[in-house]
């Protein structure tokens, strides 16, 4: 069983691979997948038994090398290198994500990282918030809100790195998004726990 996840896990990656390539030398929407079996020397079949389309196979690659790599980090602790990891991500990978948000608009880039961080910050407000009285609704927000901002802030990233120096922009991202958590709990405890 593990050798065959293994095989499955190369063969998707052989898949990845062969798409950024492509995805390096056109425009996503003209990439087909008879181009993307023949560059990794499979047969469409084996490309369908894994992924459904183009954009399935796209997703899976940004979750395998830009999402499960950041789940190893304690996001309370290691909230910098969380957004290090990310920034650092969509900056090596520049031309892929561009072609991507082409293809697919800027929403849809955001709306994945969104449905892909939104659980990790669930996680975080609920660490920091286990002791304090704050409604539900009220952490459902403010996860939003953070998440949405994060999201935001790494997909603009790619239009935006000229104009920012991407240490500050980090540090920027760090402080005002994971450092600006605990205390906007705080707050809101204090206001909810005197009503």
């Amino acid at each position: 069983m593990e050798k065959e996840r293994i095989t499955t896990t190369m063969t998707k990656r052989a898949l990845a691979a062969s798409l950024k390539k492509l995805m390096n030398q056109k425009a996503l929407d003209k990439i087909s997948i008879r181009e993307i079996v023949e560059d990794c020397g499979v047969n469409r079949k084996t490309f369908y038994y894994h992924f459904t389309n183009i954009y399935d196979l796209l997703n899976w690659m940004f979750e395998d090398e830009a999402i499960e790599p950041v789940r190893k980090y304690d996001y309370l602790t290691e909230y910098d290198e969380v957004v290090r990891f990310a920034i650092n991500y969509v900056e090596e990978n520049e031309h892929v994500v561009s072609s991507a948000i082409n293809a697919l608009g800027r929403d849809e880039l955001k709306k994945f990282f969104y449905n892909n961080f939104i659980e990790n910050m669930r996680k975080i407000v609920d660490d920091i918030s286990k002791e304090m009285v704050i409604p539900e609704d009220y952490k459902d927000f403010l996860i939003d809100f953070y998440t949405d901002s994060f999201a935001s802030l790494l997909t603009n990233w790619t239009h935006n790195k000229d104009k920012n120096d991407k240490e500050k922009y980090i540090e920027y991202i760090s402080i005002t998004l994971f450092e600006g958590i605990r205390p906007d709990l705080e707050r809101t405890h204090e206001h909810f726990a005197n009503k």
